[in-house]
């Protein structure tokens, strides 16, 4: 039988970065880049070094927890963090800019949020060229490193909280259950009921539907 692979995410990138003398080292991730509808929603976290907590061992990549696990991390992570910044960019910024423009500034915001604010990053997979901080970044960041494992689940609970606020702006189509995402459900919706507001037009199906 195949095994899943559970990776257990480290502070070895930390302590690489606190030996080149950073001491607010932020770890950076995304939420919603992959969904059809709502935002992008980025987090920066910033922890203190020497962190010692029962929680700890617990933190995955937030795609790899239950509900309940990650808001109970979201928590824990809220009151330990040095600082916490959220960046968001709506669907319409995404529908203009594209997906990666608009996790680039979603990311940017959220830096720009942290006080004291970061002298060093470490970013799931993507870059930021037009942030002046020594950066990395790193692929799987969300599954191997602390910081970015984190921000992972801080970003991942803040869009799910928007998503379920805006089932009951946009109901019909279960974005409290999807989130936004491609399901067979929200497919049908879609097929049922049109694009509502909050859908990307720029992303399929979507844009086929409109232009049909």
């Amino acid at each position: 039988m195949k095994q899943t692979i559970r990776y257990a995410p480290s502070f070895a990138e930390e302590e690489r970065m606190a030996l080149q003398g950073y001491h607010f080292i932020a770890g950076i991730d995304e939420s919603g880049r992959g969904a059809l509808a709502g935002p992008v929603v980025a987090a920066a976290v910033i922890l203190p070094f020497r962190l010692r907590a029962t929680w700890l061992q617990q933190v995955r990549d937030s795609k790899l927890l239950a509900t309940h696990k990650r808001e109970y991390l979201f928590r824990c992570i809220k009151q330990e963090a040095i600082s916490i910044g959220v960046g968001i960019v709506s669907h319409r910024i995404i529908d203009t800019d594209n997906i990666v423009r608009a996790t680039q500034l979603a990311m940017k915001r959220a830096i720009e949020q942290l006080r004291p604010p970061a002298d060093s990053l470490l970013i799931d997979f993507l870059k930021l060229p037009q942030v002046p901080i020594n950066q990395k970044g790193i692929v799987n960041g969300d599954r191997i490193c602390f910081s970015i494992s984190c921000a992972s689940i801080i970003a991942k609970v803040t869009r799910d909280r928007i998503m379920t606020e805006l089932d009951v702006v946009y109901p019909g189509y279960k974005m409290g259950q999807h989130k936004g995402y491609c399901t067979e459900e929200h497919i049908a919706s879609l097929n049922k009921l049109g694009p509502s507001p909050i859908h990307r037009r720029s992303f399929q199906p979507i844009k086929g539907i409109l232009s049909e």
